[in-house]
């Protein structure tokens, strides 16, 4: 059910844009979308080879059914994933004006995907997605522009097209102009500019940027060091089941200040400290941090009450269980 409401959510996506999109298929667009709808149904209830077939049925000329189709081979959906027949599905969507096709066409090209490697039509693949309304392919044109692939290298230019994305609140764009300042690869690093682009995207509830801003601050990149505000940022992540999350916030739990009355951590800390340390323990097999957090869970085993166990690995499970 979960591949089949993702899927859905994309073709929701590529309906919204395609309606808004003014030229071929005038006064139709209700009909393409409405014949779907049998497909849209049987997809929504996990039924794959029912809504394959349905879209299928209408595949010669509705442009949302071939991308419903490049969906089904690019996911690996009821088939086997075929990365060649999902991008010759995507290229039909795309002449058939689908932003999110155009921009997945555009993927296709720059992966030489069935074809040979061609930037310059991938940027114009993106550009042509992004006047539909699929802003974020902005973005990926951009990384082109900034790379001097398909394009004379201009990394302003890219860094302004990409802008304009995130300054029209779109986290995946924020998350993206974050990474470029943060890494000081392909554009120059600026750790001020990083920090203030992951929390515009944090504010805007992406659990990602929420994550690397919370580093950020406890580290005192780009700014002051704010260990509050570090807390509040990777707890609220590791909540939602950013698994990256839990061992930093864990890290953080265990170098709170103590209580002055006892010199040790504050009992609701400690307890945060086990919690946050097992859902890491039981969320990665990465060998340098199975070390950190087998520490960890060592020096908390010689303090914690063993009472405490029960009660806290039950809430870890549950936990667990919900975000698996």
């Amino acid at each position: 059910m979960e591949h089949a409401n993702l899927n859905f959510r994309q073709l929701v996506i590529a309906i919204l844009f395609f309606a808004a999109v003014p030229g071929a298929f005038a006064g139709t667009r209700k009909d393409i979308a409405a014949e779907l709808a049998p497909a849209f149904k049987a997809q929504a209830a996990g039924d794959y080879q029912k809504a394959f077939a349905g879209y299928a049925r209408f595949a010669a000329k509705n442009p949302l059914a071939q991308f419903s189709l490049g969906l089904f081979y690019k996911n690996g959906w009821g088939r086997p994933a075929d990365a060649v027949k999902a991008c010759q599905w995507f290229e039909k969507a795309a002449h058939g004006h689908i932003p999110v096709g155009q921009q997945y066409f555009g993927d296709c090209l720059v992966q030489g995907i069935g074809r040979a490697v061609d930037y310059a039509a991938a940027i114009e693949q993106y550009k042509q997605a992004a006047g539909g309304g699929d802003l974020i392919a902005l973005c990926s044109a951009a990384d082109l522009i900034i790379k001097g692939k398909g394009a004379s290298k201009d990394v302003q230019q890219g860094l302004q097209l990409c802008t304009q994305v995130a300054q029209a609140n779109s986290p995946p764009a924020m998350l993206i102009l974050a990474d470029y300042y943060r890494e000081g690869s392909d554009v120059p690093q600026d750790l001020k500019a990083a920090r203030y682009w992951y929390q515009e995207a944090a504010e805007m509830h992406s659990n990602e940027a929420a994550y690397r801003l919370g580093l950020m601050l406890s580290a005192g990149q780009g700014g002051e060091p704010d260990m509050n505000a570090a807390l509040r940022w990777l707890e609220g992540a590791a909540s939602e089941g950013y698994a990256p999350a839990y061992l930093p916030t864990a890290e953080l739990y265990a170098n709170a200040p103590v209580d002055p009355k006892t010199g040790a951590l504050a009992p609701e800390h400690l307890a945060k400290v086990y919690m946050w340390n097992s859902a890491a323990k039981a969320s990665t097999s990465d060998p340098a941090l199975l070390d950190v957090i087998t520490r960890i869970e060592g020096l908390v085993q010689q303090v914690m009450p063993p009472e405490w166990r029960p009660d806290l690995d039950k809430r870890v499970a549950e936990h667990l269980a919900k975000y698996k």
